[in-house]
C-alpha cells in the first residue's frame, strides 16, 4: 500500500515540464484548497490536500504551499499513512526556497528540510531524523516536488502544447538531481461529483518496477482552464490499480469550467 504515496508524490512532482520562461500573475488565489478522495482496487483508501497561503519567508514575500496525505480509519488499522509536504516558493518565479518532507508510510519515517540558494545553485539537505546536514549542487531554476506543479500552473501555455511531446527538466528530491520526463495526450473529459469537466492529459514515464507495471503506468489529468487545477490520476500498478479524483475545492481564483 506504500504505492498510494509514491504515485502522490509523482503526481505532485511531475506537472512542471511544459511550460513558458515568461511570468505571469498567478492563476492560483492565496486561500485555495483542493482534496482529492484516493482508490485502490475498488475500496477507499487514503484523502490527500493540496492548499495555498501567503506568507514572509526570510524578509521575502512567498507563497506557502501544503500537500497532506493521510489513509483512511481503516486502512491505518494495517497501513497507517501521516504524509506532509511544505514548500516555500518566489510570487514572481515561483521557484522554491524551502521544501520540508515529513512522513510516516507504515513505520517507515522520513523528516527532511530543504532550503534552496538560488544564487549558487545549491540545496542543503536538513535531515532531522539521521541529524546530518549537507550541501549538495542542483541546476539553474531546479524545483522540488510540489513546487513543479505550482510553477507549471503560472507558465503552461496551452495553446502551444502538442500531442505527443516529451519534456524533461531536473529536480531536486531528498538528495539526488534527477532527470524527469513527461508526454502530453491531449484533451479528455473526466467526470466527478461536480459535472464533467474538459482536461488536459499528461503521462509522466515512470520506472517499470516492483510498483508500477511498466514505463507508462500513470495518467494525470488537469483542468483545460484558467484555474489548471488536478482533477484525476490513474495508474496500473504491479499489484491491481489505483485512481485518485478531486472530492472538495474551495478559494479557487476563477470558477472551475463544467460542461453541461
Amino acid at each position: 500500500m506504500k504505492s498510494i504515496i509514491i504515485l502522490w508524490n509523482i503526481w505532485l512532482s511531475c506537472f512542471v515540464l511544459i511550460g513558458q520562461e515568461n511570468m505571469k500573475e498567478s492563476v492560483f488565489s492565496e486561500n485555495e484548497y483542493i482534496k482529492f478522495r484516493i482508490k485502490y482496487l475498488s475500496f477507499n483508501t487514503s484523502t490527500a490536500i493540496l492548499q495555498t497561503k501567503k506568507e514572509i519567508l526570510n524578509g521575502k514575500p512567498v507563497y506557502h504551499i501544503i500537500g497532506e496525505g493521510k489513509s483512511s480509519k481503516f486502512l491505518s488499522l494495517f497501513f497507517k499513512i501521516e504524509d506532509f509536504y511544505e514548500t516555500y516558493i518566489d510570487t514572481r518565479t515561483f521557484e522554491p526556497y524551502r521544501f520540508v518532507r515529513k512522513i510516516n508510510e507504515g513505520g517507515h519515517t522520513k523528516n527532511i528540510v530543504i532550503d534552496f540558494n538560488r544564487e549558487e545553485n545549491k540545496a542543503t539537505v536538513n535531515d532531522k531524523k539521521h541529524k546530518t546536514i549537507k550541501t549538495f549542487k542542483t541546476v539553474e531554476g531546479v524545483h522540488d516536488m510540489v513546487s513543479s506543479f505550482y510553477y507549471l500552473r503560472n507558465t503552461l501555455d496551452v495553446e502551444k502544447l502538442k500531442v505527443g511531446e516529451e519534456k524533461s527538466l531536473n529536480m531536486f528530491f531528498d538528495n539526488e538531481n534527477y532527470n524527469f520526463r513527461l508526454k502530453y495526450l491531449g484533451t479528455d473529459v473526466v467526470r466527478t461529483k461536480f459535472g464533467k469537466i474538459n482536461c488536459l492529459r499528461f503521462r509522466p514515464l515512470v520506472m517499470a518496477d516492483r510498483v508500477f507495471k511498466e514505463e507508462e503506468s500513470l495518467s494525470i489529468w488537469v483542468s483545460n482552464d484558467k484555474n489548471l487545477i488536478p482533477v484525476k490520476i490513474s495508474a496500473d500498478l504491479a499489484i491491481g490499480s489505483l485512481t485518485a479524483i478531486i472530492n472538495e475545492y474551495d478559494g479557487l481564483k476563477y470558477p472551475l469550467e463544467k460542461i453541461n
